[in-house]
């Protein structure tokens, strides 16, 4: 008999949600072409510009200000380019300097040249170090062009939030624009791109609900905006030509106006189930190492390590258990072991950790299967020192 499974990955990617499936639905039946003057046409538009107010919304920003893209990556390597356009100005940014425990499409280093990118320290904490980036920022030769800052809000796999706020503060004393990765943070934590000191934010429509395959470039203006990436025609007002991609877009408006509608509340729900989880972890396995514990992070994540099990076996042993997590980031192509994010808060990253991710759907069955899954694996593997 079949093993019954449930999901535990929301961070590689959240379950489409009924209300984004049936706003694609819709717009699939749409003929129109969004840049068409006629009626279907204009219904198109519709759709599309509904979706940007919804998208907006969730993060505190102008709809006008809201770029869709096919991708978050895409959103990255468009916005980290060395040359930005002020109406008909060129304007240089002569370096990108990029935290430690950024996405693989951040620390890529987007359209600068790789001798042109610096690379951030995080403290043990996995908070960037404000200091380095302060003195990294005090020596950048205004002459190159103006520095672009990128740093994630929320990371990935251990969930830890940064303090965008103060790190926007250094940033701007130096003149400089700050990019963020605000992925793994819409729809778990309320965001203002305003508040937040932010230039531009990141988004992805998959991992709160909507489908693959769409994403966004949020600035808090328009003035100063990055070279278009994708050129062509002039749609998204020039900042990415090709024709929209209607049913995606559809699909992310919905899945934000969910995602905003009672998140405080949705998200304590699923921050008491995370926490029971790490609590029943540490008494069944009191050796159990989880990090960030100590510091501010999403209430859905958690990245563990148990000594004496690889993370590849252990992400193994729990799919087989009818359980699936994951062992980091979903973005390398099924490689397990190291994390970069682990190397840079100065952690033994021999083994790997792994990482167990919830969402609004998870319930408390899920977590007692997960926990039963958990016990098992903990009581097989071998002792510490002699990863299996």
């Amino acid at each position: 008999m079949a093993v019954e499974r449930i999901y535990l990955d929301w961070n590689a990617t959240a379950p489409l949600m009924g209300a984004a499936r049936d706003a694609m639905l819709d717009a699939l039946a749409m003929p129109g072409n969004p840049s068409s003057v006629h009626a279907e046409g204009r219904a198109a538009r519709a759709v599309i510009e509904k979706a940007r107010r919804e998208v907006a919304h969730l993060v505190g920003a102008e709809p006008a200000h809201v770029t869709f893209t096919a991708s978050a990556t895409e959103a990255a390597n468009h916005v980290l380019s060395p040359v930005y356009r002020m109406g008909k100005s060129r304007v240089s940014l002569g370096r990108l300097y990029v935290s430690a425990i950024e996405h693989p499409a951040v620390r890529a280093g987007g359209r600068f040249a790789a001798d042109h990118v610096t690379e951030v320290p995080v403290a043990r904490s996995g908070l960037v170090d404000l200091d380095a980036l302060a003195a990294a920022l005090a020596s950048h030769d205004p002459a190159d062009g103006l520095p672009l800052v990128a740093v994630m809000l929320v990371n990935n796999e251990t969930g830890i939030i940064q303090p965008i706020q103060e790190i926007s503060a250094v940033v701007k004393k130096s003149g400089g624009l700050l990019v963020v990765d605000a992925v793994q943070a819409a729809g778990r934590i309320t965001l203002s791109i305003r508040e937040l000191g932010a230039d531009f934010l990141i988004l992805s429509a998959h991992k709160l609900g909507g489908p693959k395959g769409i994403g966004a470039l949020v600035s808090r203006g328009e003035t100063l905006m990055p070279e278009p990436l994708v050129r062509g025609g002039g749609q998204e007002k020039g900042h990415r030509a090709g024709t929209e991609n209607l049913a995606a877009i559809a699909g992310f408006g919905a899945a934000a106006r969910e995602m905003a509608a009672g998140l405080v509340q949705r998200n304590a729900h699923v921050s008491a189930l995370r926490d029971r989880a790490e609590q029943a972890m540490l008494s069944v396995a009191p050796d159990t190492v989880i990090y960030g514990r100590g510091e501010a992070r999403v209430g859905n994540t958690s990245f563990f390590h148990l000594p004496g099990l690889k993370a590849e076996t252990g992400q193994i042993a729990f799919d087989l258990e009818g359980v699936a997590l994951s062992a980091g980031a979903a973005c390398s192509s099924g490689k397990v072991g190291a994390s970069h994010v682990l190397t840079a808060m100065g952690e033994d990253a021999a083994t790997g950790a792994l990482r167990l991710s919830i969402g609004p759907d998870t319930t408390e069955s899920d977590i007692d299967r997960f926990l039963g899954a958990f016990a098992k694996i903990a009581a097989r593997r071998k002792p510490a020192g002699q990863a299996a």
